[in-house]
């Protein structure tokens, strides 16, 4: 697809500084630049790439004034990170752009599939699932018996839905992840063996959720684990039994939440943080990379850090006293040394 500035800046209503003429038909990052492509500057810190580009055009703030020469075109916008975020959803809805229903799929008579959804050979949808509007599923996808993807959502390749899951409207599960797998549920018996709980409940995901590659997201033993709306799921994300994520919620990668737990809303999960089971965490949360949450965090709109996790000032001051610990051991001997050699002098 092809575009010349002066069109892509009307699209945006933004302002032209250079060749309105310059053809785009690619984006590109700034340091990477090349002709036809546009490149956006939203960081200060990549400013030095903009004189050096090849890329035919930038998106810049409309703050934005050089330092220096320019061979590139500039777009002034009002916020060039978001720009050119909505030009990239413009872009890959282009090449998601697909409808009908491919040979070597199965879809059952017993299923719902609305208008201009795409199912590719290999995918599996099955009696009584439904599949909304204008959704794609891609190849090798399981819908199980009585599950709902709602209208406009984006099913890649290997994603497992489980029997009366309900996923919601505009939402994108990656690759591999498995919705509705039963969660870890075992009695201990006297004998010391283990005997399965059966896992009756299901999954519900509200609208505009994304989920990353290969995340595993449980039933409910019974009722249902709950994704609201707006949740972002990084990859490799385990979310067990009954948890309940509120809306807006953003998770990375490698974290796990234990069944039960109740996350709030505008939580913030860095990577490889472990969440025990049965607890709250209150709204507006962030909690730091590799944090241990083991007990209710009640405050809302607090940073925590640590393993156990605690307030993250308090983390911060203790880690400064943990690692003078061998210095102050050291002093520590030296001062029983002066103490003993005081003692025996006496």
């Amino acid at each position: 697809m092809q575009i010349t500035v002066r069109d892509l800046s009307l699209l945006l209503n933004g302002e032209v500084v250079g060749n309105p003429d310059a053809i785009l038909s690619t984006v590109t990052k700034i340091e990477e630049g090349k002709p036809e492509a546009l490149s956006f500057l939203a960081n200060p810190k990549y400013e030095s790439y903009i004189y050096t580009t090849g890329s035919t055009a930038v998106l810049v703030n409309r703050t934005f004034e050089p330092s220096q020469s320019l061979s590139t075109t500039l777009i002034k916008v009002d916020d060039a990170y978001s720009a050119f975020t909505f030009l990239l959803e413009q872009f890959a809805s282009i090449s998601t752009h697909k409808t009908g229903i491919e040979t070597g799929s199965y879809v059952s008579e017993k299923s719902n599939v609305g208008s201009n959804v795409f199912v590719a050979a290999t995918a599996y949808i099955s009696a009584g699932a439904s599949v909304g509007n204008n959704s794609k599923i891609y190849p090798q996808v399981y819908i199980g018996d009585n599950a709902k993807v709602g209208n406009n959502c984006i099913i890649f390749a290997g994603v497992k839905i489980y029997n009366d899951c309900v996923i919601g409207d505009n939402c994108i599960i990656h690759a591999g992840t498995v919705i509705g797998s039963d969660g870890f549920g075992f009695a201990p018996q006297a004998d010391k063996s283990y005997k399965k709980i059966p896992q009756i409940g299901n999954v519900i995901i509200e609208n505009d959720v994304e989920i990353g590659s290969n995340c595993s997201i449980d039933r409910a033993t019974m009722g249902s684990t709950i994704i609201r709306k707006g949740v972002k799921l990084d990859n490799l994300v385990q979310v067990a039994h009954n948890v309940e994520i509120g809306e807006h919620t953003v998770i990375a990668s490698q974290s796990g939440i234990a069944g039960s737990s109740k996350i709030g809303k505008y939580c913030v999960l860095a990577g490889q943080v472990g969440v025990v089971g049965h607890i709250t965490i209150a709204d507006g949360t962030v909690i730091g990379g590799q944090s241990g949450v083991n007990s209710n965090i009640k405050k809302p709109n607090l940073k925590w850090f640590g393993s156990p996790a605690f307030e993250y000032g308090d983390s911060l001051k203790s880690s400064i006293i943990f690692r003078k610990l061998p210095d102050m051991m050291k002093r520590l001997r030296e001062l029983e040394k002066q103490i003993v050699e005081i003692n025996i002098k006496k």
